[in-house]
């Protein structure tokens, strides 16, 4: 059969084979008494050529092919029409896999042949240590083989999700291979989606979940949103009471990641402050306010029990915040409840309810609306929304490398410095305050940012070498004297602030994205704070009015950045040196030869 087989093409193999192997197990069939070896020998040759000549391997069916080219957007699958393996589990853009400069790109995934013949389950004897207990005691258990048993496809693990290329590298580098790409998709039109479906008087009823950043409240509370609900709050709750058919959304406030704040902050006294900081931010009325850690699993069964008695049989929930808020964490935090049972009504019983959310310390992870299955019972439905963007945050400024920097991972600890007059403190290369006047003799100030931040305090005066010689070296970010210039003008702001107690702070100075500046003082202080144009910068009541027993010294704080930038600034100083000596040393060489010969002259005459 091989040597008639090297005369054919290969498309004319294929049969032969197949009608070989049929062949050989028949005979086999009819007369058992031929030899196992040689029944092995011929299967594996004839497996050989079947798998040598099939077709790429079946695979899940993958999302539907963008032939026809889809519109750039960033609508995702919140319309029931829209197919539901059309757009991407872990970001809500439409996939395609026509182009890879295109967003939503993604490449069909293979499996292998579920006819290929496996060993993986056979265990060699010698591995074997010892008899288990159950072959001493008698029993034998014997491992299910038909793969067309119910009980056995319910033991292989869910399928993954096919995820478009960006969320592919998100999850498993941490980054975007081409950020560019994001460019090419239009700017979340909130209004158009989510807005009018809130602003609407008929339909389901809506609950609003508002996330916001617990480390960046200000800087990542969404006053557009908070005031387009408040106004179809009122207007809606009127026709209401008219008799009229009056859709009243409900607000639930989640501050997320409280396991970044310390510990020692009174719950009652965190509380009261977030209530006050809403009202001044615009939502006028609060349904439900939560505090919840999604990474430690803090406040998620509350959570979600008040949502789902919210959300009704019908109801929508819209998640809602700035980019990089938590809000992608915080769903697939509540879907991991549902799944595990802690949550209430959510979900098929005995299904297990998996969230597919791309989560990364990147701003703008999610790119369109991604509605979550199976969390709530009936036809109640949850809906992720892209991170709205707020370009009076730095973070939206910065790049990755400098957002990793700012962004807070660990427990705030404070840093604090106690100065006079005439005295300044920078944040990195974003924020400096200028200590202007006093009444009394000392002010504290308290940093509270993240860790890997430098920071630096000495006089006023000296402040402008700072920006020329400093920005982008010791104190980054920026990193690289280019991208001080990248980030724009650097503007001041004059604040007049009062308090009434040197133990604890008064007032916070707080900066969109970066952090703050508390304040402790007995009296009256004229403060100056300087940042990059365009960076929101806010005065409030305090949040954390404790500060560190140890204070801060003048110089630059003791942090990797400040040491590597000392490093290479000495090195560069060495390198200097070495060459000046060198050539210093080269122009006495020629001196001290021509004295020479000079000498034998005058000793040869």
């Amino acid at each position: 059969m091989l040597l008639r087989a090297r005369n054919l093409s290969p498309s004319k193999l294929k049969p032969i084979f197949s009608q070989s192997l049929t062949t050989i197990t028949k005979s086999h069939l009819q007369n058992p008494t031929n030899s196992t070896s040689q029944l092995l020998s011929t299967t594996k040759t004839s497996l050989f050529f079947t798998s040598f000549f099939s077709s790429q391997p079946t695979s899940t069916p993958p999302p539907p092919s963008s032939s026809s080219c889809l519109a750039l957007t960033r609508d995702g699958n919140y319309d029931d029409a829209m197919p539901k393996n059309a757009v991407c589990p872990g970001c809500g853009v439409h996939m395609q896999d026509n182009n890879p400069k295109q967003p939503g790109y993604f490449t069909k995934p293979t499996t292998q042949n579920p006819h290929t013949l496996r060993n993986a389950h056979l265990v060699p004897v010698s591995t074997e240590l010892k008899f288990s207990n159950s072959v001493k005691q008698g029993g034998v258990v014997f491992e299910p083989e038909n793969s067309d048993n119910p009980d056995v496809e319910s033991v292989r693990k869910p399928e993954r999700p096919v995820v478009c290329s960006r969320c592919h590298a998100l999850r498993h580098y941490g980054k975007v291979k081409d950020p560019t790409v994001e460019n090419l998709l239009p700017d979340f039109d909130f209004d158009h989606t989510v807005g009018r479906k809130l602003m609407s008087a008929s339909g389901t009823r809506s609950v609003v979940l508002m996330v916001v950043d617990a480390s960046d409240f200000d800087g990542s509370f969404p006053r557009k949103v908070a005031r387009i609900v408040s106004e179809t709050i009122e207007d809606n709750k009127i026709a209401w009471k008219e008799g009229k058919s009056g859709n009243v959304p409900r607000v639930v406030l989640v501050v997320t990641k409280i396991d970044l704040l310390p510990t020692s902050l009174s719950p009652t006294r965190f509380e009261h402050w977030v209530r006050q900081r809403a009202r001044e931010g615009g939502i006028n009325r609060i349904t439900k306010l939560h505090f919840v850690s999604a990474v430690k699993n803090w406040g998620m069964k509350v959570l979600m029990d008040d949502v789902v008695d919210l959300a009704g049989k019908r109801g929508n929930v819209w998640a809602i915040g700035a980019q990089n808020a938590g809000k992608s964490t915080l769903l697939n935090a509540i879907a991991k409840c549902v799944g595990g049972g802690r949550g209430r009504g959510g979900g098929e019983e005995g299904k297990k309810v998996v969230s597919h959310l791309t989560e990364a310390p990147v701003p703008g992870t999610t790119l369109g609306i991604v509605k979550v299955e199976g969390v709530f019972p009936s036809q109640a439905k949850l809906f992720d929304t892209p991170g709205l963007l707020h370009p009076h945050q730095i973070t939206t400024r910065l790049t990755r490398e400098e957002q990793k920097l700012v962004n807070v991972t660990k427990e705030l600890k404070p840093r604090t410095y106690r100065i006079k007059a005439g005295y300044s403190i920078h944040i990195a290369g974003i924020m400096r305050l200028d200590v202007v006047e006093l009444s009394v003799d000392s002010v504290y100030i308290t940093v509270w940012a993240s860790p890997f931040l430098p920071l630096h305090m000495g006089k006023t005066e000296n402040a402008h070498t700072m920006l020329e010689d400093h920005f982008g070296r010791q104190l980054q970010p920026p990193i690289g004297l280019k991208r001080v210039k990248e980030l724009g003008k650097w503007v001041r702001k004059e604040f007049q602030v009062s308090g009434n107690s040197w133990d604890s702070s008064s007032v916070d100075i707080a900066a969109a994205g970066l952090g703050w500046f508390a304040v402790g003082l007995k009296g009256e202080a004229a403060l100056g704070v300087w940042s990059y144009e365009g960076v929101d910068i806010v005065l409030r009541n305090s949040l954390l009015p404790h500060r560190s027993p140890v204070f801060e010294v003048t110089g630059f704080t003791v942090s990797k950045i400040v040491s590597k930038a000392d490093q290479t600034l000495n090195k560069s100083k060495r390198q200097s040196e070495g060459k000046r000596k060198q050539k210093n040393a080269e122009e006495t060489i020629p001196a001290e030869s021509s004295l020479l010969t000079a000498d034998s002259r005058s000793s040869s005459c």
